[in-house]
């Protein structure tokens, strides 16, 4: 399984890697991060002298597990993948990447060692928060977390939820589009517990989801929920058991990538809008209307043949080869 793969990669030594192995992965390409940060400033201390990441300070990996699915796991399991200044300089840049890969269609974000993410390294903060590293949205498109404040990834995101994701760690998950969570993961703002506050999308992002009145509950209390009562609210789409979270995360993944992609990509920048730029239901639809006007010649009219052909009828998705 996919947990097992995971370990079997560390052990053959690949941590020095930019990669994370799979089931369909029989001859992974890994590719080293360099070290560019297109916010426009720089972490020097986490660079080589030839401009690549130091070996040691490398804690984002990257691989495909098929032509379109791209998977990025953080990998620092003595703190529970927490994030330091150096791994989101790479969780960044990962995510830009995946961005300008014309091949990947869906991404996948998770931990290893069986845990998502327990938030900012707190071993850093006060190091961060005297440094350049926390920086006001204005002057940084790099949050603390790494890509929290990008206002809109390009491609579907979806976050493979093992352990814990709380504090930073669930505002990384919030940026996804999608969230599959394992039967005993745990989610909760609980940096409330340390006066840390939320700086990477969490206020933002998390009453969108589910609603002002929990996302209050859940920032005002701290307190933890399993994925049982995450479902419930609507902040997470998927439970699934126990080592199983990349499994369904990437059934998810390659049924998304199947689809017809500038309809389903027009269809979610008409809904990011609505939720967070639209200043008017009248612009929201006008701008609807226009990401769905550009689409109706390259793809609507082709699948429209494929309806008439008999293909799809009834709600059958057999047709779709993914």
């Amino acid at each position: 399984n996919f947990r097992f793969l995971q370990t079997s990669m560390l052990r053959l030594g690949m941590r020095v890697r930019f990669g994370l192995a799979s089931a369909a992965l029989s001859a992974p390409r890994f590719t080293r991060l360099r070290h560019s940060d297109r916010s426009g400033s720089s972490d020097h201390s986490a660079s080589g002298s030839d401009g690549e990441l130091d070996q040691r300070t490398i804690s984002v990996f990257r691989a495909k597990t098929s032509t379109d699915i791209l998977h990025i796991v953080i990998d620092r399991p003595s703190v529970k993948n927490a994030v330091n200044p150096a791994t989101a300089i790479q969780l960044f840049q990962a995510i830009r990447d995946f961005e300008d890969d014309d091949s990947a269609k869906v991404a996948i974000l998770s931990g290893s060692h069986g845990s998502f993410c327990a938030g900012f390294d707190l071993s850093e903060v006060e190091e961060a928060a005297a440094g350049s590293h926390i920086q006001s949205p204005c002057s940084s498109k790099r949050g603390p977390m790494g890509p929290t404040r990008l206002p809109f990834v390009k491609k579907p995101l979806i976050a493979a939820i093992q352990g814990h994701a709380v504090a930073g760690g669930l505002e990384l998950a919030l940026m996804c589009d999608l969230r599959v969570a394992e039967e005993d993961a745990v989610m909760g703002v609980f940096c409330r517990r340390f006066g840390v506050p939320l700086i990477d999308g969490g206020t933002v992002r998390l009453q969108a989801i589910v609603g002002l009145g929990r996302a209050l509950d859940l920032i005002l209390t701290g307190r933890p929920i399993k994925a049982s009562e995450a479902a419930d609210i609507g902040l997470v789409t998927r439970v699934c058991k126990t080592g199983q979270a990349l499994r369904n995360a990437e059934e998810l993944a390659k049924s998304i990538a199947a689809f017809p992609q500038m309809c389903m990509l027009a269809d979610r920048r008409g809904v990011y809008n609505a939720v967070y730029n639209a200043p008017s239901f009248e612009q929201a639809l006008q701008y609807e209307f226009d990401q769905g006007e550009r689409v109706l010649a390259d793809e609507s009219v082709d699948g429209a043949k494929k309806f008439v052909r008999g293909e799809g009828r009834h709600g059958d998705f057999s047709f779709i080869k993914k």
